[in-house]
Parts: C-alpha cells; structure tokens; sequence
C-alpha cells in the first residue's frame, strides 16, 4: 500500500517533527516562557507519537471517522474512516473486502481418523451454506521452543479462568463451557507436547469475503454483511472464536494477499 494508507507512520514522523522543532525553540530561547512553551509541545509530541505508533488502530479510526477521511493508494484501493472494508472499482463496479480473524482451538493432529471426518463434514456444510466466495488462508510456522511454552501456560490460565467464571454464573451458558473446555484441552494437549520435545507450530488463520455493488457505500454495506454471515456460519459450525479486523489488522492481512511474512515474528504481532 502507498504511504497515505500507511498513515499511522506518517503521523508518528509528523509529531516527532514537530517534537524536534519545538526542542529547537527550547535551545534557541534559552529560558522563559517560550522555552517553558516549547518543552511542553516537544514532551506532548513525543508521548503523542509513542501513543499513536503503540495505539494507532484504535486513535486512528477514530480521528479519520469525525474528519470524514478516506484514504486511498496509487492502486485505487480506499479505506472509509470506519476502516473496516477496502473498496476499489473496476468495471463500473466498486468492489469491498472484509476480513476476519479465525482463533482455532482444536488441532487435527490430535484427532482421530473419524474425528476428522466429521470435522471435514461440519466444515463443507458451514461452506455450502454460504451464498457469496470466501476465501481461507492458514499461515504456519515453526515457533520458539521457551516463549512458545510461556505463551501457553498464559493462555491456560486465562482459559481456565474464564470457565471457572463461567460455570460459578447463576446462569451459565453451556455454549460457552464447551467453548472454554474444548480451548482449555487444546492447550493441555500443547503443553504436554512441548514437555515432550516437540517442536510447537504457530497458525494463523484469517477469512476475506468480497462483495460489489454499483456504490462505494452498497459495496461495504453488503461486504459486511456478508462478514457477519461468515462470522455465525464458522463460530458455529467449527467451534472456533472469529473477529471482524480493522485498521492496521485488517491492512495486515491484505498485504498478505500478495507477499505473506517471513518471519514467525512478523505473523505473532499480526491479528494476535
């Protein structure tokens, strides 16, 4: 993507460039109140920039939805202030993309033969429920040995938490215990393979659904939607948790479509 769809670098170097003209003034005033004016916007500047770099997916939406920003590379693909779609017309058509996270909790490695044959039928009947293409992309990768089971043990425990929390509710829901036991054995089953010497693989899994229309706004509107379908259709079907992406995630996963990371790094800091 361009530098204008990269927006959140460009406004780090925008506010460190104004932190570094302000500490100019700070030097070039050597004391009084001008000095005193020129520290202060060069500390807001820097703690802005660290802000925005750290948080852009969060302050960046917001600021292009109440400016009413579209941002736009030289390929013709757009991005609306919400950040939630990528549009681009072709064919008098303007075409949207929504993509999603996909938090897979069971392995088919740790299934049996039968086990997965009824996987592969839960998952061609989500499949041929659906009226629109969807695409699926897993990305593997070999993963730290120590981090991986520090990650895991983390995991565990938060699992194991939100079940107790879960089955100490008046009202528990059984969807949701199933859910969390089902996670809770994935990472079980993980550890013990760690514990057993073998070597961790990493996925991430991501979905992209595209719909058109003769608008920019009927385009995303349908994208969406079909996001939301997609959305029910997995989470039910496979029993795996699925998330709408956005901003710097969603940019992520698109630039996936034509060059994927290299490094297990860059694929742990991506819609983790």
């Amino acid at each position: 993507m361009a530098n204008t769809i990269g927006s959140v670098p460009i406004v780090v170097i925008g506010i460190v460039g104004v932190g570094f003209i302000s500490s100019i003034m700070v030097f070039v005033a050597g004391g009084g109140p001008l000095a005193i004016v020129g520290g202060l916007i060069s500390l807001l500047g820097c703690a802005g920039a660290v802000l925005i770099w750290k948080f852009g997916y969060i302050f960046i939406p917001l600021i292009t939805q109440r400016a009413n920003v579209i941002l736009m590379d030289n390929e013709g693909y757009e991005i609306p202030p919400t950040q939630d779609v990528i549009i681009k017309k072709s064919n008098n058509l303007y075409y949207a993309s929504a993509f999603l996270t996909i938090r897979i909790f069971e392995s088919t490695v740790e299934k049996s033969e039968q086990e997965n044959v009824v996987y592969s039928q839960y998952f061609e009947r989500a499949i041929s429920d659906l009226k629109f293409v969807t695409k699926i992309t897993y990305l593997l990768y070999v993963e730290d040995v120590a981090e991986k089971r520090k990650d895991i043990e983390t995991k565990r425990a938060e699992a194991q938490l939100r079940l107790s929390r879960e089955r100490d509710k008046p009202q528990p829901d059984v969807i949701k215990i199933d859910r969390y036991e089902r996670e809770l054995a994935m990472w079980d089953v993980q550890l013990n393979k760690l514990i057993k010497g073998v070597k961790p693989m990493g996925v991430v899994a991501y979905a992209q659904t595209t719909a058109a229309d003769i608008s920019k706004e009927g385009a995303a509107a349908r994208a969406k939607e079909q996001a939301k379908t997609l959305k029910t259709v997995l989470a039910n079907s496979l029993n795996v948790e699925i998330e709408f992406l956005t901003g710097d995630q969603m940019l992520k996963c698109f630039e996936w479509e034509r060059f994927y990371p290299i490094t297990p790094a860059d694929l742990e800091e991506a819609v983790a």
